[in-house]
């Protein structure tokens, strides 16, 4: 940035001063908050978001400078839930992402679970599953969603972020009502609670070196994405159990 761009000092100055004024504004709103939704907290931490955001940036363009704390920004957070107090229906929204780690043993699973069902008779083999594509339809065809998250090794799957939220509704939908778009339209006040599990959280916790078998720390995040994708993880099954 020119030197002519560049905030003055009373600007930084100003800026500063207004985090101070947001911080007793949240402070207060907390304070006085009439339950765990109330409007004016998130409102008060709006603007402590937002007013810090303002600091750190000025502070930065003038004096090459940072704050050593983060706010998430207001984007990143949740509206205060105004679904139903008491919901006649809910909705389990999910998505969970896997790496393709080793293809040959997704495609050996997959043609495991094609000779259990058809035996040695023709078209089983080497044909059967012969891609990757062939071989996810013919697995997730098979095994249930949870089934796979727990065995997904073994179809040679590497688990990767996952995230589950529960929406609110006053009625079940209709039959056939959203799927074909069943992602879309998601209401940010309806969500009732999100959870969510990512490497990132593992990243942040030095010094716990895990099990291999932890799936990273489940966090509630008032975070919300604009996309849904309903990947489902599937695990193999011996022959023999189907």
């Amino acid at each position: 940035m020119s030197d002519a761009a560049q905030p003055t000092a009373a600007e930084v100055r100003a800026a500063a001063e207004a985090v101070k004024t947001a911080l007793d504004r949240h402070l207060a709103a907390v304070e006085r908050r009439s339950g765990e939704d109330d409007p004016a907290v998130y409102e008060a931490f709006n603007q402590l978001a937002a007013a810090a955001e303002v600091y750190d940036e000025l502070l930065y363009d003038r004096y090459d400078e940072v704050t050593p704390f983060e706010i998430p920004g207001t984007d990143d957070s949740l509206p205060p839930y105004a679904g139903p107090e008491e919901p006649n229906a809910i909705s389990v929204l999910i998505r969970r992402d896997y790496a393709v780690a080793e293809p040959q043993r997704l495609l050996a699973q997959a043609q495991r679970v094609q000779a259990a069902e058809y035996g040695d008779g023709p078209g089983v083999g080497e044909d059967a599953a012969g891609t990757i594509h062939e071989a996810l339809g013919v697995l997730f065809g098979e095994f249930e969603p949870d089934e796979i998250a727990s065995r997904h090794k073994e179809f040679g799957l590497e688990e990767g972020d996952s995230t589950l939220w529960v929406t609110a509704a006053e009625e079940p939908a209709e039959p056939g009502e959203w799927l074909e778009a069943p992602f879309e339209g998601v209401d940010p006040q309806l969500v009732v609670c999100r959870f969510d599990v990512s490497a990132v959280f593992d990243d942040e916790d030095d010094g716990d070196d895990g099990d291999d078998g932890d799936d990273g720390d489940t966090e509630g995040s008032d975070a919300l994405e604009d996309d849904l994708d309903l990947d489902e993880d599937l695990e193999p099954l011996d022959a023999a159990d189907r």
